[in-house]
């Protein structure tokens, strides 16, 4: 892997990056902080033709990926992608024996059975909803996962800023987004994503794959402005950071 642009160390284009150096690279500040992780192809598909994101991924990706869950304290992503995907609580590495919690948001309270995953060896795992889902879906939830698993945030929907101040004061306060394009969306329109972390796969799939985000257009009507803070590349993928402009 080689950087291409590191706008702290101007003087390094073309460098090698060692594995030491990538965690680095890719390493959380100590404030809070919320990043997505997406993969697209070049003609900025989402998935690929089985409509998955795993079958666009790619070596560089796949090891970028793994990296940013061993950072992480969360990784937040929204039921119907644990269930398109199939999502389990996420296991321990040679990194790191306590893994990162795996919190789904689902705002009718739709438990996916990625979160009955036995705990065995794994990551907690966290439901966010709000009060819509009604007092019978969350009593079933609760008997599930747990009294203290399942977090109610908000009223007609889940409100995204109170579920992350809940996950910060339980310790959780990296988190990353793995999607998908509806939950994205939601987090950009609260005003609480910090950070882009997205691959593109030297890949062209055509079709109507869904893009990174999905829903009505964002505001400010120019959209959400980021700015570059890292990009590297390997073997034709291209892997970046890009922070939100406060």
């Amino acid at each position: 892997m080689r950087v291409l642009l590191d706008p702290r160390r101007p003087a390094r284009p073309g460098a090698k990056v060692s594995a030491a150096e990538l965690v680095e690279l890719y390493s959380f500040p100590t404030s809070r902080w919320v990043r997505s992780n997406f993969v697209t192809t070049l003609d900025g598909s989402a998935v690929g033709a089985d409509g998955r994101s795993g079958t666009v991924n790619t070596p560089p990706d796949n090891r970028v990926f793994a990296l940013q869950r061993d950072l992480c304290d969360a990784v937040l992503v929204g039921s119907g992608t644990v269930e398109a995907e199939g999502y389990e609580r996420i296991t321990a590495t040679r990194r790191r024996a306590a893994p990162p919690a795996l919190v789904v948001v689902s705002g009718s309270g739709r438990l996916p059975e990625g979160l009955r995953t036995p705990w065995k060896g794994r990551g907690a795992g966290l439901l966010v909803t709000c009060t819509a889902a009604g007092a019978t879906r969350l009593a079933h939830c609760r008997k599930a996962l747990g009294e203290d698993a399942v977090l109610v945030a908000g009223e007609e929907h889940v409100d995204l800023r109170t579920a992350l101040d809940a996950l910060a004061a339980r310790g959780l306060r990296h988190v990353v987004c793995e999607g998908g394009p509806t939950l994205l969306s939601a987090i950009l329109a609260a005003g609480v994503l910090d950070e882009l972390a997205l691959s593109l796969a030297p890949t062209v799939v055509g079709g109507a794959g869904p893009r990174l985000t999905d829903g009505a257009p964002l505001n400010p009507p120019d959209g959400i402005r980021l700015r570059p803070h890292l990009l590297l590349e390997e073997a034709g993928t291209l892997l970046g950071l890009w922070r939100v402009r406060r």
